[in-house]
């Protein structure tokens, strides 16, 4: 009982700290840049990298495509440099999939690794935040609606697969996860996409469904790769910064995934509305 609440405690306030630092751009990219540096430790910590090189990669990054681009009127040169990071972050993550499906173990030679923690964690904050920023001025109904259907998809899966999965999804990887898991987790986020597209008033009920299936699908990809880096690792969780529910790493890996392909979907938007 007392591990339940200090799970629920945990989690509760990593929600109200989340919720509440959207509502001012300043301290999100202030909360953004701490959960950065700490979940790339995290991650540093999985794949065995001491060097502190992805610090300073992930401050120039942050501080360019993200801080910078969202602080000055001009965005010359700066629009085309965040679309290549976008496609590059696209393409090492597809890359991940690929290993996850055809590798025993994800191979992590020193450039890899460098390579991961450029385009895999440090560039997925910088997308978060652009996502944040995506309506001018400020509105951050986009990014907050991201968390939701993470949260609901997270949230049923675990329930449907609790009560009614039977076939595993990657048992070797994750043995609790089943496929009717996640098929409840992406049908409920299908679901929530309305609702937020009604409250929010932000994008059609189209674009907002079309988002459901994006970050359900890669948001568990995220989860399955990070879980197969743990299990890479020997270890339960990424760390112990959040009782009862591990490391911040933990609570991110989906919507750090899904990052880069839900910014890719709101700039075709763009051009396409």
């Amino acid at each position: 009982m007392k591990d339940i609440l200090i799970r629920a405690l945990s989690g509760l306030f990593y929600v109200l700290l989340l919720i509440t630092s959207l509502y001012n751009l300043q301290t999100l990219i202030a909360l953004f840049f701490v959960f950065g540096i700490i979940s790339l430790f995290e991650f540093n910590k999985l794949i065995q990298l001491k060097s502190i090189i992805p610090y300073f990669i992930f401050i120039a990054l942050f501080f360019v495509f993200g801080y910078t681009q969202l602080n000055i009127n001009t965005t010359k040169g700066l629009d085309e440099a965040t679309q290549i990071l976008m496609v590059l972050s696209i393409f090492v993550e597809l890359f991940l999939i690929k290993d996850l499906f055809s590798e025993k173990t994800i191979p992590l030679f020193i450039s890899k690794r460098f390579i991961l923690t450029t385009f895999y964690v440090s560039s997925s904050f910088v997308f978060l935040i652009l996502i944040a920023n995506y309506f001018k001025p400020y509105n951050p109904s986009i990014l907050l609606g991201s968390f939701i259907l993470i949260w609901v998809n997270d949230t049923f899966a675990y329930l449907v697969g609790k009560n009614f999965g039977k076939q595993k999804l990657f048992e070797k990887i994750s043995p609790k996860k089943t496929v009717e898991g996640f098929l409840g987790g992406l049908f409920f986020s299908c679901i929530a996409s309305y609702f937020i597209a009604t409250f929010t008033q932000s994008l059609s009920f189209t674009n907002w469904l079309i988002l459901s299936i994006i970050i359900s699908v890669f948001g568990t990809l995220g989860d399955l790769i990070e879980s197969k880096f743990k299990r890479q690792a020997n270890v339960k969780d990424s760390g112990m910064i959040m009782p009862g529910h591990g490391g911040l790493l933990d609570r991110l890996d989906s919507i750090i995934f899904a990052a880069p392909f839900i910014y890719f979907f709101l700039r075709i938007t763009l051009y396409v509305s």
